[in-house]
This record gives C-alpha cells, structure tokens and sequence, in this order.
C-alpha cells in the first residue's frame, strides 16, 4: 500500500490555520471525487483524466464527459435544461481521441471504478436526457452491478440532505436541499466497503488552505483558499484516505461561505470512517476568464484542453492533493 505523510507544523500557519504539530498519514494509492452540478462535471473529468487513480466517483445532476465540446454555445444548447439528439451522440470520440494522444488515462481503468450517480426528477437545470447520457456513457465502460443511477427521487437541483437547506422540490440558493434524504450517505455506502455509521455533530477540524500555493501556477482561475475537512482519528496520526468534492456553481465560499461544506453531510460519514475530505474553491470573476457564477470549468473557459490531464483545474487539484501527500512543508 503507498502511503505517504504530510507533517504539519507550526512555521505553516499561512497556508493551513489552526492546526496542532501533528502528522497527517495519507493513503493515495486511490482516491475519490465528487460533485454537484458543475461540480458534477468537475468529477467526471477529473475521473477520466486520471482514472489509474481514481476508482471512486458521485455525481449530482451533470451530464457526459465533453458534453460541451469545448463550447458555451453547445453546453447551453445541449448540457444543461436543453437536450439534443447530439447529447448523447458520439460520447466515446473525444476521450478515444484524448486517450490515444495520452492526454488522459487510457480510458480500460474506467472498468476497475464503481460510479453513483443522481438526478432528482424535479431537478428543472438538468435535463433528464442529458444525465441519461453520463449515465449512457458510463455504462459502456462499466459492469452494471458497478454502476447505480437514482432517478427516483422528487430532488430539485441541490443536494439532498436529511434536514439541511430549502424546500426538497425547489431549485434555489445555496442549493442544499431538505429531503429528509441522506445523498452523502447514500452516495459513499455504495462507493465505499462496511463504512461506520454517520455521526449527529462533527468533531473534526474543517482547515482552510491556500490553493494557490498548493496547486501552483495552474490554480490562478480558482480562489485563493479552498477547504478541507479532517476527522481528528486522521489529526491523531491514523492513515486516512482522501475524498475530493466538487461544489456547484453558486455555491463557493465567496458565494455562500462555508454553508455547502458544513451542510452536504459528507463531513458526517468521513468523521468515523477515517476520510478527509478536500473541497477545492472556484472564484468569481467577470473579467477574462469569465465565471461570474463560480463554476467549474466544463465547457473551456480557462483553456481547450480543460477535461485533460493538462487542463489547468484538473492539474491545480492534482497538485493539491499531492502537496496534502507529500513529505514536504506546505508553503515552501
């Protein structure tokens, strides 16, 4: 097994606050991504750029990979509330592209991942084609009994919870829904083994970090500070595994504070179940590269290769993770 260990000291203060002289021992050999919305989107890159690492994946409300074909034009006309026949037309042509080119991994590891995936039925900012379509498109690379796709549910566009955000059926800010439905849970008991049950109140440390410093130059188009929530078994020094969640548009701490981080009830189950669990930051802007709602990039506002290995999101949160991982002083 790899493992590898962050130590965190006190000279590191700028970049992680609030944390005692303690070691962090972390399992990267597999890790796990999640997302809401764009977020969602997020996931699904991440995941098949790097699926020789990622073996874990849930996805809320979003649609195929390169849906957008590197288009705003064609993510409003067929990604989001509009569906076209071209949705789900040709789904394998660019990864096969991309994989043969090496930009992303070759796209056989997909068959070693188990994926959950939903869309609430009254979820009225995804159309039900275009969640169909990822669930189309995984269903090529997977066995079945490693694939689960909830549809079921009278969900709006959010994130169910069990008592957490607005009315369940509705699709507003910030967009965490009361659905007396527990989406973290349902999502990680079929992605992960035997977890232990969820805790009523976290105990752990929700710890800011500097994104910059830890993604590096490819980390521009995100905020200056991201999150991450560690259980104190991981603060204690007990290996822990790592869980990257991806927020919706409208839905970063800029946007909403620290409400989607603390509400989603991920942080419940990773309390007992030795996770950590990091939730990258998108930044607002209204000047190039234009994001005025903070979403992740799915259709190419930062640059074209934006779901590869080489798009400037997918390197900077790979960065993060490494720079968690690594022997090194964070900050340096």
């Amino acid at each position: 097994m790899k493992k590898t260990t962050l130590l965190i000291l006190g000279s590191l203060t700028s970049v992680i606050t609030n944390l005692d002289a303690t070691p962090l021992t972390l399992d990267t050999q597999k890790i796990a991504v999640s997302g809401l919305s764009s977020g969602g989107y997020m996931a699904n890159q991440f995941h098949i750029a790097h699926s020789k690492w990622v073996d874990k994946v849930g996805i809320m409300a979003a649609g195929p990979y390169y849906c957008a074909n590197n288009s705003i034009k064609e993510a409003l006309e067929k990604c989001v509330n509009k569906s076209t026949e071209n949705t789900d037309k040709d789904l394998h042509r660019q990864a096969n592209i991309y994989a043969k080119n090496g930009d992303i991994d070759p796209l056989e590891n997909i068959a070693n991942s188990k994926v959950w995936l939903l869309r609430g039925n009254k979820d009225t900012t995804i159309a039900p084609a275009v969640s169909k379509a990822l669930f189309t498109q995984y269903k090529n690379w997977l066995n079945e009994d490693q694939l689960k796709f909830v549809t079921d549910q009278p969900f709006g566009h959010h994130f169910p919870t069990l008592a957490n955000g607005t009315k369940c059926h509705v699709s507003e800010a910030p967009f965490i829904g009361n659905c007396n439905y527990d989406g973290a849970g349902e999502m990680l008991n079929y992605l992960y083994d035997s977890l232990a049950p969820r805790v009523t109140k976290t105990t752990g440390k929700l710890q800011k970090f500097d994104q910059h410093n830890l993604g590096g130059d490819s980390a521009q188009s995100l905020a200056k500070n991201g999150f991450a929530y560690i259980p104190n078994t991981c603060l204690q020094g007990e290996m822990c595994k790592v869980h990257i969640h991806f927020h919706g548009c409208q839905q970063n701490e800029e946007t909403i504070g620290t409400q989607y981080v603390t509400q989603n009830g991920i942080n419940n189950w990773a309390d007992n179940n030795h996770l950590i669990v990091i939730y990258p930051q998108t930044k607002n802007s209204m000047f190039m590269p234009l994001n005025p709602q903070g979403c992740w990039d799915w259709w190419g506002y930062t640059d074209k290769k934006y779901a590869t290995k080489k798009g400037q999101q997918v390197k900077a949160i790979k960065n993060m993770v490494n720079s968690f991982a690594a022997k090194i002083k964070l900050g340096e």
